[in-house]
């Protein structure tokens, strides 16, 4: 019942069959962290924990990079950042059928510290996890719905679990769910693949990171150049 020991991989970069092509809106969009709490993350042999034994080209590791780049566009952007961790020592009326599949889950305080390369700050919010969706008993949608915000990108940990079940649920909630493949990890590449191969043909827009900048780039340009010419019309209308 327990987490299985996750051998190290590299999600092999591919062309997503994505059937749509949203782009992301800095005014709409979200960032969402999922899982990077120590419990999940020292599953995977190789894992950057501080420990001085990390693989560089490990799949976590690469998520864990590809996040960090990710959280520091957002806050750049103006755009909000959420977190998901589960809680430490759950009652089990709280865990009930997880604990069928998964045992009694987090036992202490370090198993449940987010990552420090990733850890949230002050204008963050940390949303407390009690299923594979983030949404469920969470006051996210509320939330998002309050900010005006129907754009959520998602990384983290399981891509094929948390990961794709939440962004599932967002798309039955009307708001457009971008996973980051390269943000992303997994208990292997097969279903690491399979997760993106679903999503971007079933419910969201399938990107890597440097989609994400450049799309974070392109608006900003395009508010720039607006900026530009509501000064010029202004300029002409003083003359």
């Amino acid at each position: 019942m327990a987490l299985p020991k996750i051998k190290p991989y590299t999600y092999v970069d591919r062309e997503h069959s994505n059937r749509v092509s949203w782009p992301v809106d800095p005014s709409r969009a979200v960032l969402l962290v999922h899982d990077m709490q120590v419990h999940f993350v020292q599953a995977f042999e190789g894992a950057n924990l501080g420990e001085g034994n990390d693989n560089p080209d490990a799949q976590i590791n690469i998520a864990i990079r590809n996040l960090r780049r990710l959280i520091d566009a957002a806050h750049a952007a103006g755009i909000p950042v959420y977190y998901t961790a589960q809680p430490p020592r759950q009652n089990p009326e709280d865990r009930r059928l997880l604990i069928d599949f998964w045992g009694d889950g987090l036992q202490n305080d370090e198993s449940a510290r987010i990552l420090d390369e990733l850890a949230p700050t002050d204008r963050d919010t940390v949303l407390t996890k009690w299923r594979y969706s983030a949404f469920v008993r969470s006051p996210f949608e509320d939330l998002l719905k309050e900010s005006g915000r129907d754009q959520l990108i998602i990384g983290g940990v399981y891509a094929h679990i948390g990961c794709l079940t939440t962004a599932l649920e967002a798309f039955m909630r009307d708001i457009q769910p971008f996973m980051v493949a390269d943000a992303l990890a997994d208990f292997s590449e097969e279903e690491h693949r399979i997760a993106c191969e679903y999503a971007s043909g079933r419910c969201a827009r399938v990107l890597n990171t440097a989609d994400v900048l450049a799309d974070l780039h392109a608006a900003e340009g395009a508010e720039k150049a607006e900026t530009a010419e509501k000064a010029e019309t202004a300029e002409e209308a003083r003359a």
